[in-house]
């Protein structure tokens, strides 16, 4: 460790939170590692969920996909957001599963299969009722045929059928059977027109835990295997959060009563006191709303955020002793909460956002940690 400001990612947590994934959903795990895994290094979180039983992966993008591939990862991944110009070419030569979710899509991929004389590997994302990506449902008879006469062609291979919940976090909602009533559906349509799929993905991270029903083949959770949990009022599912943010304690300086703190003194010492500089702002994730409001925790003890959160450091009150804080003590930022420190959720819930957020926010000048799966170490995913 080199940094003053570091994220210590578990893979032990990310390896146990594979097996409470499959234990409770009763389904093969398609580990999403998009985002960079949301923030914990794509590539050591991809290798610890594949060593703890995860079958397959998932990404949004087909650079992200590329990535594994080049780094020696050959398990089954797929990819499933794609820009006007995405690079299919280069997916097919990577036998990256292709996930279409319009006939645009379809048709470039069916191209690029033919100009490489191979047969491209594709999922048909369906719009079930998110509204977001997917074919849409006035469109879904000319792709299902598009599929069947390319599948027939051997220009495509359809290996699977996947859909969106938009309510999963909301386990008894009616739209969530109907989705996957629809996707049901959708899946014997291709099945009549003989264009497979070989298997069905329904459920996130909420629905892996709390609908079994709805698991279908595979399970596609995102932020559950980071440890975060997707519906807080349920508990926690016996998860582990995987992330550690912590930062040095750079400076230490003593302050009168009547001085102000950071960018226009938006806080005023109300008597003698000690601040400490930590060495992490919002170029690293530490959101500026949090000012006033973050607590931090050094050597067991909490310490509030005062002053306004800078680009590269913040400041905690010590009070009038210092805390028995010295410079060169480590302020973890967030973590596990185990221990009553802060969790990313608390900062989530300080400004009114979610906890995927938070991690997925934490920026590269955060040196990555891996502790745990056989594979201690420092790098950067």
């Amino acid at each position: 460790m080199t940094s003053a400001l570091t994220a210590t990612i578990d893979l032990d947590a990310i390896a146990h939170n594979v097996d409470v994934l499959r234990t409770t959903a009763g389904a093969d795990v398609l580990a999403v590692v998009k985002a960079d895994a949301y923030g914990h290094g794509a590539l050591p979180v991809a290798r610890a969920a594949l060593a703890a039983g995860a079958t397959e992966l998932g990404v949004a993008h087909i650079t992200e996909a590329l990535a594994l591939r080049q780094a020696g990862i050959d398990a089954h991944v797929t990819s499933w957001l794609h820009g006007a110009r995405a690079d299919f070419d280069s997916a097919i030569a990577h036998d990256i599963d292709i996930a279409v979710s319009s006939s645009r899509q379809l048709a470039a991929v069916i191209d690029a299969a033919r100009r490489r004389s191979e047969t491209a590997t594709v999922t048909v994302k369906v719009d079930t009722g998110l509204n977001r990506s997917g074919v849409a449902a006035e469109d879904w008879s000319d792709v299902a045929e598009m599929l069947a006469k390319a599948r027939a062609d051997g220009a495509v291979e359809v290996r699977a059928i996947m859909c969106h919940l938009a309510r999963g976090d909301e386990p008894d909602h009616p739209l969530n059977s109907l989705q996957a009533d629809r996707l049901d559906e959708a899946a014997a349509d291709l099945r009549r027109l003989g264009a497979g799929p070989e298997v069905m993905h329904i459920a996130n991270s909420p629905a892996a835990l709390t609908r079994p029903d709805l698991a279908r083949d595979l399970v596609r959770p995102g932020i559950a295997l980071y440890g975060r949990t997707p519906i807080p009022e349920l508990g926690d599912f016996g998860l582990v959060p995987a992330m550690t943010l912590e930062a040095d304690i750079v400076l230490i300086k003593e302050l009168a009563a009547g001085d102000g703190v950071s960018y226009n003194h938006t806080w005023i010492a109300p008597s003698d006191t000690r601040i400490g500089v930590v060495s992490a702002g919002y170029a690293d994730g530490v959101p500026r709303l949090l000012s006033g409001v973050i607590a931090v925790r050094v050597n067991g003890r909490t310490f509030r955020g005062v002053g306004r959160i800078c680009m590269d450091q913040l400041v905690i009150d010590l009070g009038a002793d210092g805390g028995g804080v010295r410079e060169g003590d480590r302020a973890e930022l967030f973590g596990t909460g185990r221990d009553g420190g802060p969790t990313a959720k608390d900062w989530a819930d300080a400004i009114g956002t979610i906890d995927y957020e938070i991690v997925t926010g934490i920026g590269r000048r955060a040196e990555r940690v891996y502790v745990g799966g056989g594979r201690a170490g420092a790098g950067h995913g």
